[in-house]
């Protein structure tokens, strides 16, 4: 343990708070919040661990603590830093399901409709729906039932929702207010839950209606309850009292936790959530921070009642959430956590394998790549290669691996500015000057190694660039292909060797991935960026073809192919002069 941590934890004060852990860079890789900071934090560097506490610790080159006055606001603080830094070891919920929900919207002459998109407006929404059928057999019901417009902008005359009596006809005739209030209370009665007593009104009609001889009204009646059966009716009610409930239950292994949540609505089991992710921290206070997350997505309406297991701290839940949390000790309830609980062990169970041929694959590849370079652990790789033909065109491309993963949203391209002719190291000498000058200005995370696609001059040339012109200790490492183009050598040191590396490790694969993914990537771009030069070669020095015409085409056709095959109408079509287009015409039917 390095002298100024023990001087830290020394300090550390019994209180609750906050504590992030930072790398050897500066940037914050954990938070974490704790009821008293000095057992919590001490207990980081005492004691055996498992892997992936192991691994964050390893990386600890420093920490900073803030002490809060109670528990919630140290819950509160937790969840504002992860938002803030977005540490790689922390649970950052993104939540990529979208389920339907019923809207009524908040216009003068009000609609219904289906969205998956929750926005703060005036609307009413009711959901979610296990899937868009769902939502769509409701809406088509409570169309029936309830004639509000259908048209997003109000047309100039009736249409056929009027003469099937599913539309008020506001583009014609007047309509109430209260009128539309009446009926909006109504579906929201119906919405939730109060479906039963619409029933029963409806069947009353339906009788009043038989009496008084109307017996197409009565039919209407019988239709519409009818209807209600079929839509309403299909799914044993779960619970009598129709109430919205989520129910959480959780399951945890070698560091490891799986979350399962059931979403009750109308009293009905209707869909549920899997998340699962690693973990560091105690398991229920763990599971505190994911419903803080998990109520923060747009999607995730919280209900009239929370059901959790009997571990979780139930007065801070309540007072983070801020609705009714309820631990059953018995009966439905305590049923549906235990089945929750169950189902997320299984889950665990099942997933557990391939978590651990990934985590092979990836972080343990890194590991041992580091341990053979003799280097800290790369967890963020940047890896560069040129691409030209003959000096034309030429390109350049860095993608980044993290924890042994393509980060694609940090991929670069660049085109290469100041060097003339085939000159892979000036290229290369450019593109790292570019990429890194950028990083120091803009303070973005430096690479643990740089990798190369070339051998000793092309290594070299980076080293000039991020040693001597920089000042930037980062390993710079070149990867050499064999006679057939595959991955043959990883070179490192000074002066190079090369690094001994099993042919079937995890490690060599790794570095397969990447080179092959480096190159795919370079020259994908060079063939966009030369189609375009032959493209925009074609039609120099054709009057009236310009750089906006020049787009207009390529936008158009696509390609130059596409072009030559084009009659003379499709490219007047486009508003190029008669005489413009024949020119250009002549010019392509020569190149045929």
């Amino acid at each position: 343990m390095k002298q100024h941590i023990k001087d830290k934890l020394a300090l550390l004060p019994d209180q609750p708070g906050c504590y992030l852990m930072k790398d050897r860079q500066g940037v914050v890789i954990y938070v974490g919040k704790a009821k008293v900071l000095k057992n919590r934090v001490r207990s980081y560097f005492t004691g055996s661990h498992d892997g992936k506490t192991q691994r964050l610790v390893a990386e600890i080159e420093d920490f900073e603590y803030i002490v809060t006055s109670s528990n919630m606001e140290a819950l509160i603080l937790e969840m504002n830093l992860i938002k803030k830094y977005d540490p790689k070891y922390n649970i950052m919920l993104k939540d990529d399901k979208s389920f339907p929900f019923i809207k009524i919207t908040s216009e003068r002459h009000p609609r219904l409709i289906i969205t998956r998109n929750v926005k703060k407006d005036k609307g009413k929404y009711f959901g979610p729906y296990p899937n868009v059928y769902a939502a769509n057999e409701t809406k088509k019901l409570l169309d029936r039932l309830y004639p509000l417009r259908k048209c997003t902008t109000l047309p100039s005359k009736v249409c056929l929702y009027y003469h099937i009596g599913q539309c008020l006809a506001p583009c014609e005739k007047p309509v109430k207010e209260e009128t539309y209030k009446e009926m909006t209370e109504q579906i929201i009665r119906f919405l939730n839950g109060g479906y039963k007593e619409i029933k029963k009104e409806l069947h009353e009609n339906m009788l009043k209606a038989s009496e008084e001889l109307d017996f197409e009204r009565a039919k209407e009646y019988r239709d519409q309850i009818s209807h209600i059966e079929a839509t309403m009716e299909k799914q044993k009610v779960e619970f009598s009292d129709l109430a919205d409930r989520d129910v959480f239950g959780y399951a945890v292994d070698k560091g490891w936790m799986c979350v399962q949540v059931f979403f009750v609505r109308q009293g009905k089991l209707i869909e549920r959530d899997v998340s699962l992710f690693p973990f560091f921290d105690d398991p229920a206070e763990e599971l505190l921070t994911f419903l803080g997350q998990f109520y923060e997505q747009p999607n995730h309406f919280k209900p009239q009642e929370i059901l959790l297991t009997d571990d979780v701290d139930l007065e801070l839940a309540e007072g983070l959430l801020n609705v009714k949390v309820t631990q059953p000790k018995r009966g439905q309830k305590k049923d549906l956590v235990k089945l929750a609980v169950k189902n997320a062990r299984i889950a665990l169970q099942e997933k557990f394998s391939l978590i651990e041929r990934d985590e092979e694959r990836t972080i343990k590849a890194v590991e041992n790549l580091g341990e053979a370079m003799g280097i800290y652990t790369p967890h963020r790789i940047e890896a560069f290669d040129n691409s030209n033909i003959q000096g034309v065109d030429p390109v350049s491309a860095m993608i980044t691996f993290i924890d042994g993963k393509p980060a694609r949203n940090e991929y670069r391209k660049y085109k290469i500015k100041t060097v003339q002719g085939p000159n892979d190291y000036e290229s290369m000498r450019e593109v790292v000057r570019r990429r890194y000058a950028r990083v120091l200005r803009e303070n973005l995370p430096l690479p643990d190694l740089i990798i190369v696609d070339g051998g000793k001059g092309h290594i070299e040339a980076v080293r000039e660039v991020v040693e001597d012109e920089y000042g930037l200790e980062i390993p710079v490492a070149g990867l050499a292909k064999d006679d057939k183009h595959r991955t043959s050598q990883l070179l490192y040191g000074n002066p190079l060797q090369i690094i001994p590396l099993g042919r079937t490790s995890q490690e060599f694969y790794l570095l397969q991935r990447i080179q092959d993914e480096v190159h795919r990537f370079a020259i994908t771009f060079h063939r966009q960026t030369r189609g375009k030069s032959t493209f925009q070669s074609t039609l120099d020095g054709i009057p009236g073809i310009g750089e906006k015409r020049k787009k207009l085409l390529l936008k158009h056709f696509g390609s130059l192919k596409k072009m030559k095959e084009a009659d003379l109408s499709d490219f007047t079509g486009l508003g190029i002069p008669e005489a413009s287009a024949i020119a250009l015409k002549e010019k392509l039917d020569e190149e045929k």
